[in-house]
């Protein structure tokens, strides 16, 4: 490949000439019709169309700038089913020719995926030089990357049963081929089940037979005139044969043969051999079915097909799906859909026909009604002859008899709309769910807020935990299915729940914040002190100044009209003063008596910083929260007795003054 980002000039052509290259049409030029290959033979190919399909993903750095893509390429399949290693070589007629290729691993893939999937790599070969390329002992990498480098990449290792894509790209642009040969790996890629024919079957008289073929064998290897077969009777000849697949790819696994008239019923036989071709069927490694091969058939008298079946229909069929045992000319099938007629209870009719072809055949009808049927009852298709003269053509022309009909059952349609009542108590709320069951319905699924679930008709659900209970049910009566939920809010929720200082100084006065929930009719507050209250916010309360620190607890009980109650309790600390100061001295001896130094009572401070110094001006305790206390140590060292100086700013939250105060403490050992 020539090194496509050399200069600005170059880039160009190169992208010009992929932008402008025809989409490739060729059967083997796309990955869904690429040529079986077999590992035993070389595949000689002697032209190469000049075509372009897209971009493929290249683990290489600079795949964004050189563009890699199948430019005038063939692709090449098949299956591993001995794991190994894989050689193989591409040879250029014209050796200085730039081949490229790379393979994919396409187990339960589409072929297309190629262009949009890079984990499909397996390896591949970029390089710009011309010669024999392929991955074969010599190789260095699983990939070479666009410009000079190696032609031969290390041998990819195939995993039995995988199947596998090979494209090879012509990057010079002349249509002059080359040869692929495999050979020198470990892998086996080669089938070596014996060809041969599977099964036999006949119809429309025996004018029309199938040959089964127990695995896919070359198209090209098929006489068109239906040579390579022989029928056991003089009453008719083989005119042609035709091989499934072979209309847009190289091999078939199914051969249709077309006599040039009926025969009686009874038993003949198939026999294969030799063609105008020079030969019998081929497998893609070129052995042949042997001659004189044979399979038996057993040819019945010809009989219309009948009207005998339609799909199991679901709920509130809009549609019906007629099946065939044998295929059916979709020419015979009127589109507006009068070759039937439905009758039951209710105004149903058959607006229209649509059918899916292959070579003009198909085995099921969709008939379409003018609405959906969502009662339940029997209804009766009946076969009549249509607004295009016919009923129905089967393969052999012959017109299944008017009057043939099916019966279906349909189920009524269901809904899962339900009652409810609500039980309220102190402890326990109830909700009684009822369902009338009405048109069959057998299955009840009920969930409430995905905790409880019931499948009874009518269930009752328990809840210790108030609030918003979302009930969901579905339905089915076997057929038809509905779903309904509802949202149900049990709100006789009591929660008594309130707000309050846990520290207060003795000259503040106490509030309270209710955040109480539920239908309450009535609050009883009791604040310790002696005071009551019913109020739901009451007014603030103070408490008694007594120079020492006083404990109280504080009490809501809230009651609803069912008569329950609950209650909600918090302690309150009524502080011996909220005065700040620094004590004149401290002996951290663990004696539990006057341990530490910091500033007392610094309730209402704000912004505090507290700083310690000794006599040499050294910062030895720094805080900002005033209960953390200096323990006269320094990195766990006790300091010296003597005298400290410290430093104490804040701002007073009730009057916002700042304050700066400086002082000193005497440490006693």
């Amino acid at each position: 490949m020539l090194f496509r980002i050399i200069s600005v000039f170059l880039l160009f052509t190169v992208s010009a000439t992929q932008t402008h290259a025809q989409v490739c049409t060729t059967l083997g030029q796309t990955p869904a019709t690429a040529f079986p290959v077999c590992g035993t033979s070389t595949f000689v190919q002697n032209n190469v169309p000049i075509c372009r399909n897209g971009d493929l993903a290249v683990p290489c750095a600079d795949a964004a700038q050189a563009q890699y893509g199948d430019k005038n390429p063939y692709y090449y399949k098949f299956t591993c089913f001995v794991g190994g290693t894989l050689s193989f070589r591409i040879t250029p007629d014209n050796i200085t020719d730039d081949y490229d290729w790379q393979l994919y691993d396409m187990t339960g893939r589409n072929p297309t995926d190629i262009f949009t999937d890079p984990t499909l790599f397996v390896c591949g070969n970029w390089v710009e030089n011309g010669g024999i390329t392929g991955a074969a002992t010599g190789g260095t990498a699983n990939i070479e990357c666009a410009g000079p480098g190696n032609l031969l990449t290390n041998m990819p290792t195939l995993v039995a049963g995988h199947n596998y894509l090979l494209m090879v790209s012509h990057f010079t642009d002349t249509q002059i081929g080359y040869k692929l040969n495999f050979g020198g790996g470990t892998a086996v890629i080669t089938d070596t089940t014996s060809p041969r024919m599977k099964t036999l079957d006949g119809n429309c008289g025996g004018r029309i037979m199938r040959i089964k073929l127990n695995k896919k064998m070359k198209c090209a290897s098929l006489a068109a005139n239906g040579s390579d077969f022989t029928l056991s009777s003089p009453l008719a000849t083989i005119v042609s044969a035709t091989g499934i697949g072979c209309a847009n790819g190289f091999e078939m696994d199914s051969v249709f043969l077309t006599l040039s008239n009926d025969i009686p019923s009874g038993n003949y036989t198939i026999t294969i051999k030799n063609g105008t071709d020079g030969n019998t069927l081929r497998d893609n490694c070129d052995v042949n079915i042997p001659v004189g091969t044979s399979l038996p058939i057993t040819i019945f008298p010809v009989a219309p097909t009948p009207f005998d079946s339609i799909s199991r229909v679901g709920c509130a069929p809009n549609l019906l799906n007629v099946i065939f045992r044998k295929p059916i000319k979709c020419a015979s099938v009127a589109a507006n859909g009068s070759d039937f007629r439905i009758t039951g209870p209710g105004a149903i009719a058959i607006s229209g026909a649509t059918v899916t072809c292959a070579n003009g055949l198909t085995t099921a009808i969709q008939l379409n009604l003018s609405a959906p049927i969502q009662t339940q009852g029997n209804y009766t298709v009946t076969l009549f002859t249509g607004t295009d003269g016919n009923t129905l053509l089967d393969e052999c022309d012959l017109e299944t008899p008017a009057g043939q009909n099916v019966t279906i059952q349909t189920a009524d349609t269901v809904s899962a709309d339900f009652t409810f009542r609500t039980g309220y108590s102190c402890l326990v709320d109830t909700i009684a769910a009822f369902h009338d069951g009405r048109n069959g319905v057998s299955q009840w699924t009920w969930d409430v807020n995905n905790l409880q679930k019931s499948n009874q008709q009518n269930p009752v659900f328990l809840f210790s935990v108030f609030g918003n209970k979302t009930v969901r049910l579905k339905v089915s009566n076997g057929v038809c299915s509905d779903s309904a939920s509802v949202t149900v809010n049990l709100d006789n929720e009591l929660n008594a729940s309130f707000s309050v200082l846990s520290e207060l100084c003795p000259e503040d006065s106490l509030s309270v914040t209710n955040t109480s929930i539920g239908q309450i009719t009535s609050y009883s507050w009791d604040f310790g002190n002696g005071t009551l209250s019913a109020d739901r916010d009451p007014l603030a309360r103070n408490y008694p100044k007594n120079g020492v620190e006083t404990k109280y607890d504080i009490r809501l009980i809230i009651t609803n009209a069912a008569g329950c109650f609950d209650t909600a309790t918090h302690k309150l600390t009524v502080l011996k003063t909220c005065y700040i100061d620094v004590p004149s001295a401290f002996s951290p001896n663990g004696d539990q008596n006057n341990d530490f130094l910091y500033p007392l009572n610094a309730y209402k401070a704000s912004g505090l910083e507290f700083n310690v110094y000794n006599r040499l001006g050294q910062r030895v305790f720094h805080t900002t929260n005033w209960r953390q206390r200096w323990d006269g140590k320094i990195n766990g060292q006790p300091q010296s007795a003597g005298v400290y100086v410290w430093t104490l700013k804040y701002t007073h939250i009730d009057t916002g003054k700042k304050v700066f105060l400086k002082g000193s403490t005497v440490l006693l050992r």
